[in-house]
C-alpha cells in the first residue's frame, strides 16, 4: 500500500540521518572507507547551507509521499487528482531551482542528500575475546600482534597485506583526480545553454503533468508524451553538446560524479516505455 511504501522510505531517511551522526562521532582511529565523490558533494552543501538541507529534505519527502498524496486525492475524482499531482511536482520543481541556486547553478545530483555508506556496527571495536585460562585479552594486545612498534620513535607500523591480495591493496590506495578536487568542483557550473537545459529538465514533469491533465480523456493520445520525452530528450542533448564546448576535453573531461549523474539520467529515460500512450499503445 502507498501508506507502508511512504511510513518505509520516511523512516529509512530518518534512520540514514542517525547513522550519518553516529559515524561522524566515531573516533578518527576507525577506519572508514573512502566517501564517494556523490557524498562528499552533497554532504559539502548540506554542512555550508542549512537551507540547502532543508531545501533537499523537503524534495525527499516530496517524492517518498508523491504516491500516497496522488491516491487520496483520486478518491475524489480524476479533476482533483490530476490537480493534487501537478501541484507536488510544481513543490518539487521550486525545491529543485532552489537548489540549483543554492548551488550557483550546478547541475542537481540524485539525491540530493548523502546516501548511507556506513554501517556503524561494522567499524565497532570487537569484544574482548577469551584466552584458553578463561582471561579476556584486550583488543590493544590482540592488535599489537597485526603491527610492529618502531624502539626508537614509538611508531607503529601496520601490517602487511596478504601476499594474494597486494594488488587489491595498492589499488585502494590509489587517489584519483576527483579524490584530491574539493567537494564543490565535483560538478561544473552550468552557464549558458548548458544552464538552460537543466532549468528546463527541471521543469519537464511540470508540463508533462499540466499536458497529461489537459488530455486525461484520451489515454491513447501520443500528444503529453510526445512533449515530456522531447523535452528531456532535448535537455539531455543540449546538456552533452555544453559539455562539448564548455568542458576542456569535452566529455571525457568530466567528472566521476557528472558521468554518474548523466548515466543516471540516461537509464531513467528507460520509463517513458511504461508512462502514458507508450505503454496503452504499446508495452501494455
Amino acid at each position: 500500500p502507498p501508506a507502508v511504501h511512504s511510513g518505509v522510505q520516511l523512516l529509512s531517511l530518518y534512520h540514514d540521518s542517525l547513522v550519518s551522526r553516529v559515524v561522524d562521532r566515531l573516533p578518527s582511529t576507525v577506519p572508514r572507507p573512502p566517501p564517494t565523490p556523490h557524498s562528499r558533494y552533497t554532504k559539502y552543501w548540506a554542512s555550508r547551507s542549512s537551507l540547502y538541507r532543508q531545501v533537499a529534505l523537503a524534495l525527499q519527502m516530496l517524492q517518498y509521499t508523491e504516491l500516497l498524496w496522488e491516491m487520496a486525492a483520486r478518491r475524489r475524482g480524476q479533476k482533483t487528482r490530476w490537480r493534487v499531482v501537478i501541484f507536488i511536482e510544481f513543490a518539487k520543481a521550486v525545491c529543485r531551482l532552489l537548489l540549483l541556486r543554492l548551488t550557483n547553478s550546478r547541475p542537481l545530483v540524485s539525491p540530493p542528500l548523502p546516501e548511507r555508506e556506513v554501517d556503524p556496527r561494522t567499524t565497532e571495536e570487537e569484544e574482548p575475546q577469551s584466552d584458553w585460562n578463561g582471561m579476556d585479552t584486550p583488543v590493544s594486545d590482540r592488535s599489537s600482534d597485526l603491527s610492529w612498534t618502531m624502539p626508537r620513535t614509538g611508531l607503529s607500523l601496520p601490517s602487511l597485506p596478504d601476499v594474494n591480495d597486494v594488488s587489491n591493496y595498492l589499488i585502494s590506495k590509489v587517489l584519483t583526480a576527483d579524490d584530491i578536487k574539493p567537494p564543490k568542483a565535483l560538478l561544473h557550473r552550468a552557464t549558458g545553454q548548458g544552464q538552460l537545459a537543466e532549468v528546463l529538465y527541471i521543469l519537464r514533469p511540470v508540463v508533462y503533468a499540466m499536458a497529461m491533465q489537459k488530455w486525461r480523456g484520451d489515454k491513447r493520445s501520443w500528444r503529453p508524451w510526445l512533449i515530456g520525452f522531447g523535452m528531456e530528450y532535448g535537455c539531455r542533448q543540449l546538456a552533452k553538446r555544453d559539455f562539448r564546448e564548455r568542458v576542456a576535453g569535452g566529455l571525457r573531461g568530466l567528472t566521476g560524479l557528472e558521468r554518474e549523474e548523466l548515466k543516471k539520467r540516461g537509464w531513467s529515460m528507460g520509463w517513458w516505455m511504461m508512462r502514458g500512450a507508450f505503454y496503452e499503445n504499446i508495452t501494455k
